[in-house]
């Protein structure tokens, strides 16, 4: 069985309530923040780390082997949120949006997978989200970035497993966490022909998470997984209607799935 792991992003949201729940189970787990000394409350060992630095990914790994042998499990949680009309969203929030949830996500595996080789083992899980899955009206950077990292983990999947390395993508869907709070939005611009259209879907986006599930279930879904010989390459964490989602996209011609999106949205 596993016994080390380390979380990105873990102070708060999902991957504090994954590192709450796997120190319950007897994990030694590790997680990250960017300021760890802000937070005083965790039951779980915060080290320092920006997933956009690489000095900072190779000194907090560096760190636990301080203090462990092994790193078992490696979970990329850190991610930021984006959204806005794709026209006016300025080009340095896009490139920050993909340098947290694909660039970031890609340099925290290279710098564990040396130490993964060595150990002849390891678990890699990605979280990423059902938004990937399909492109979303004023959440579409959003949806690109994590569908990239979706992809990239097929691959980079396929390349390791010759060093019993195990990868897996986690995608939620609708989570009640602080991410509306801490994610860009582009501003809703008095002038702006989407203005009426994009304000109407973010107040839908907003509730949805207000309204959205225990993080406690992702923990859960996590531990059956890392307790897993051989996971899947994809799990989907969600409503039953985040989930059938997927499968209509998959299914329905792409102008039927579109108009439906559309009606969802209140956009036609």
């Amino acid at each position: 069985m596993p016994t080390t792991v380390l979380i990105t992003g873990g102070s708060s949201g999902i991957g504090k309530a994954i590192g709450d729940y796997l120190t319950e189970k007897g994990y030694q787990v590790f997680g990250t923040s960017r300021n760890p000394e802000k937070i005083t409350n965790s039951v779980f060992t915060l080290l320092k780390m920006d997933v956009n630095n690489i000095d900072s990914i190779n000194a907090a790994i560096a760190e636990v082997l301080k203090n462990v042998e092994k790193i078992d499990v490696v979970i990329n949680n850190a991610g930021v949120g984006i959204t806005g009309p794709i026209e006016e969203t300025p080009e340095t929030e896009i490139k920050k949006a993909f340098e947290t949830n694909l660039y970031g996500p890609i340099n925290v595996i290279k710098a564990v997978l040396p130490q993964m080789r060595k150990q002849g083992f390891g678990y890699i899980l990605n979280i990423t989200s059902i938004a990937g899955y399909m492109g979303l009206p004023y959440r579409g950077i959003y949806s690109a970035s994590k569908a990239a990292l979706e992809i990239t983990i097929e691959a980079m999947r396929m390349e390791t497993l010759q060093f019993g390395i195990k990868m897996t993508n986690i995608a939620p869907g609708d989570f009640a966490t602080n991410i509306a709070a801490s994610r860009y939005h582009a501003p809703i611009l008095e002038n702006s022909p989407y203005k009426n259209d994009y304000g109407n879907t973010l107040k839908m986006m907003n509730t949805h998470v207000d309204n959205g599930g225990n993080p406690l279930q992702m923990a859960k879904a996590v531990h059956k997984i890392i307790e897993t010989e051989n996971p899947r390459i994809h799990y989907k964490v969600g409503s039953s209607l985040q989930k059938i989602s997927i499968v209509l996209k998959r299914i329905l011609p792409d102008k039927v799935y579109e108009r439906m999106l559309l009606r969802h949205y209140g956009l036609k």
